[in-house]
């Protein structure tokens, strides 16, 4: 059977591996006009981020290689003949098809309005707009945004991303209109204005000009004008129909290829799927209802008929600009006898509202802003429906304010949806489970189950939890099997028994000798709570190598020196000692993009003598090696920038110097911004403090790489003392109760009550601890030592600094060849061209 689509955007892709998994007698042919197969758009923004174009890939070369599915990339169809069954493409290649799918997706609305089409503005929907618009930032300073949807909020989370002033120009009253009501737009304006974005309400395009101080003049139709560098319009989304128009396929009124239960359209030999369908009258503009729309279009192809689209929850869940966002079913209580119960706390920025049937009985729908924690409890209400505790404004009440009502997993039908993005069922996971899943990953795995956005993976894992409980497994968040303790349970054993060394607390609370995982994590509990040198003999045993050596290990057995260099500022005097220390060992040197220079190349018995004359120059640890307090990078501030607000490096160099050295579950990285321009990347940061006019404001538990997470903000316009504080509170309470290996974004997600829980114990000291985490960071400050002036100055310590145990010769495997005058690691084939 010879298959056409036309498309191969996500939900095109889709439909291709639903489709060969179910046989491999097809003749499949794709069109894509992009120059890349399909990619994971809902995750564009993380583009900006650090994300490339191969990492937001969802077809791999390799999948249409070993499917037989001819890919024709930059090869766009301008027609369809319908009765010939055949498409024509722009290269003037016409391919024969039995059946065809229309996979063509949405392209953005650009308002007709007078001069749009001027330099400089923009779309927001593939990978090559990024790039234009990325391209454009680096020469620009202040940027719009057209549109306060959806798609509107992650283009201005982009323009913030890449360091503009941002606007967002809305049309309606309010932001998000469809998805949220007035309360919930007031509370969402207030909070991505707190970021630093300016939103303008109401305010309708009249024309688009030439700017006197920007590159552009927005007039709008109140008289009032906006100036600007960029321009992105993200006003909305249509359906691409006008295949299937010239097709002679019946359309809808207002766009939308018209498809029944099957995903056919008026022609049964043509299926349309995702956003350019229209069923029922009605456009789906979500992914997880457009794969839902690939399954059933590739299984009836098949010749599975039983299987039907039959419409699709379009309740969503996104973070935007940092600000927790839910819509859930009927949000705005359309449906008649409809009830209403709302939450506000405008000092938290939380938002709540549900909507329930008049007697009671069934939820309806939900709006979350803010903190949107219940989100799958309150989905699986809605969509199951499950019944609703007597007094159902339980559900979004704080815990303070009457008792909360969860949702056991065990009262989910096998039927309900958990992951609406991979169509996997509670059954599914269940059925999984029993054949021999028990992790998450081996979920993810076996089900596809929060893969694609995510959202669902808490649920998920609570199902797993109790279907293993259930089948007789014990779950456990136990360190290793030599303890029978989570970490947080073994640092507070630590503390509280003022036990010192390994040996004891495996002696007193655990079996056996200890392991790889277990001795590490006690030692760094060791560490954060008696701050002694990590290298005394009694603590040195339990370290991994690169805390065994002070030093980060690189590829070819080299360590990397890495000075602490507190706000990125240092002398002429300190920049010369490092070069001559290059100069002498031969070292490969680097800026990196923390503010720090790196060393590479050195060998193991090298490193004394280098950090001696390092820490004669008056350098000390910087901490790469370890479970610690990495940098805190900063921004010039107020003393050099004309936009900075207060002193940035100052701040970042006495935080630096306050919490060096110490040691956490897991690295921290920090930043200091002299103004909302974010130059020092805070919000990407475990703690990240932002300039203001008034103070500082406090960002927590951000991070980047593999999985890179927006910062929360915890506190707003802070003077240095109450600055220091919070931080002081926050670091210790993290250290305190993080899992081992946990970065501090993972264990915000995983604690109960979230971000306003953090807000409660550090700023309001909810639990009465803040002056002992205080005094415990403190104790840090003032036994802090340098690990590697310690360890040069120890005889004891320094014997370890050698490659062989019974021998002082250096490794003879590491080898350098020189590349842009300085050294690098040599590959194997140059290794091998070395004489013997």
């Amino acid at each position: 059977m010879k298959i056409v689509v036309i498309g191969n955007g996500m939900v095109g892709q889709r439909f291709l591996e639903q489709l060969v998994s179910r046989g491999d007698d097809f003749d499949i042919t794709v069109f894509c006009e992009e120059p890349r197969p399909a990619y994971d758009r809902v995750q564009l923004t993380s583009f900006f981020s650090g994300k490339t174009a191969a990492e937001l890939s969802l077809a791999p070369r390799k999948f249409f290689q070993d499917s037989k599915v001819t890919l024709r990339l930059n090869d766009a169809v301008l027609a369809i003949d319908a009765e010939r069954r055949v498409v024509r493409s722009a290269r003037y290649r016409e391919v024969p098809y039995d059946k065809l799918v229309l996979a063509t997706g949405s392209y953005p609305f650009v308002p007709p309005v007078s001069g749009k089409d001027r330099r400089d503005c923009f779309v927001y929907r593939t990978i090559e707009d990024l790039e234009v618009i990325t391209a454009a930032a680096r020469r620009s300073k202040v940027g719009v945004v057209i549109g306060g949807g959806l798609l509107g909020l992650e283009a201005a989370k982009a323009l913030q991303d890449l360091g503009l002033e941002t606007h967002i120009v809305e049309f309606a009253a309010r932001l998000m209109a469809v998805q949220l009501d007035d309360s919930a737009g007031r509370l969402l304006r207030r909070k991505i204005e707190a970021l630093g974005a300016k939103v303008h309400l109401q305010r309708s395009t009249r024309e688009i000009v030439e700017g006197t101080v920007r590159k552009h003049k927005l007039v709008f139709a109140d008289g009032t004008h906006l100036e600007t560098d960029v321009i992105v319009f993200s006003a909305g989304i249509r359906p691409r129909d006008e295949l299937a128009r010239g097709a002679g396929l019946a359309v809808g009124q207002r766009g939308g290829i018209q498809i029944d239960s099957h995903c056919r359209t008026t022609n049964p030999d043509i299926y349309a799927i995702g956003e350019c369908a229209l069923w029922e009258g009605r456009i789906f503009g979500l992914v997880a209802p457009g794969y839902q729309m690939a399954e059933v279009a590739a299984r009836h192809v098949v010749g599975e008929t039983n299987v039907q689209f039959l419409g699709a929850d379009l309740s969503t869940k996104l973070k935007l600009m940092g600000v927790d966002v839910a819509s859930i079913g009927d949000a705005h209580g359309a449906t008649p006898d409809a009830l209403n119960y709302a939450f506000t706390d405008e000092a938290a920025g939380v938002y709540k509202k549900l909507v329930v049937s008049g007697d009671k009985k069934q939820l309806l729908g939900a709006i979350l802003v803010g903190d949107a924690t219940d989100y799958g409890t309150l989905l699986q209400m809605a969509l199951n429906p499950l019944p609703l505790p007597e007094q159902p404004e339980a559900l979004i009440l704080p815990a303070r304010a009457g008792a909360r009502q969860g949702l056991g997993v065990e009262l989910l039908p096998d039927s309900a949806l958990v992951c609406s993005c991979n169509s996997v069922s509670k059954g599914a996971i269940v059925e999984a489970i029993a054949g021999g899943c028990a992790s998450v990953g081996a979920l993810k795995k076996a089900t596809k189950c929060a893969t694609s956005c995510g959202g669902c993976g808490p649920l998920a894992k609570q199902i797993l939890d109790a279907e293993l409980r259930r089948r007789g497994f014990a779950v456990t968040n136990h360190l290793c099997e030599h303890f029978v303790h989570s970490r947080q349970e073994l640092f507070h054993l630590v503390k509280v028994n003022g036990i010192r060394t390994f040996d004891d607390l495996i002696a007193r609370h655990g079996k056996g000798r200890g392991c790889d995982i277990c001795k590490p994590a006690v030692a760094s509990i060791l560490a954060s709570c008696w701050q002694e040198m990590i290298l005394k003999p009694r603590h040195a045993p339990l370290q991994d190598t690169n805390d065994h050596f002070l030093a980060n290990l690189q590829k070819d057995g080299t360590y990397s020196i890495v000075p602490r260099v507190p706000g990125g500022e240092i002398t002429p005097d300190k920049l010369i000692v490092l070069g001559e220390v290059a100069k002498r060992y031969g070292l490969y040197t680097k800026i990196t993009g923390a503010q720090r220079i790196d060393l590479f190349g050195a060998r193991v018995e090298q490193l004394p003598l280098i950090w001696k004359d390092l820490v004669g120059a008056g350098f000390e640890s910087g901490h790469a090696y370890g479970k610690a307090l990495r940098t805190v990078k900063s921004c010039v501030g107020n003393t050099w920038c004309r936009y900075g607000v207060q002193d940035s490096v100052t701040m970042a160099i006495n935080i630096e110097n306050r919490y060096r050295g110490l040691r956490a579950p897991h690295k921290i990285k920090m930043a200091v911004s002299g103004c909302t321009r974010e130059c020092a990347e805070a919000q990407g940061k475990d703690v990240g403090v932002i300039a203001t006019e008034k103070g500082w404001n406090l960002y927590v538990c951000g991070n980047g790489g593999m999985k890179p997470r927006h910062a929360d903000l915890l506190a707003t316009d802070l003077d240095d003392q109450t600055l220091v504080r919070y931080i002081d509170r926050f670091l210790m309470f993290y250290i305190r109760t993080g899992d081992r290996l946990q970065r501090t974004s993972v264990w915000l997600e995983n604690l109960e009550g979230g971000i306003e829980y953090l807000r409660k114990v550090v700023c309001e000291d909810a639990l009465g601890i803040g002056a002992e985490l205080e005094a415990d960071l403190q104790r840090h400050v003032e036994n802090y030592e340098c690990e590697w002036k310690k360890a040069i100055e120890t005889p004891e310590i320094l014997k370890r600094f050698r490659h062989f145990v019974n021998s002082d010769a250096p490794d003879r495997s590491v080898i350098f060849v020189a590349e842009r005058g300085q050294i690098r690691p040599a590959r194997p084939e140059e290794k091998e061209l070395e004489p013997a």
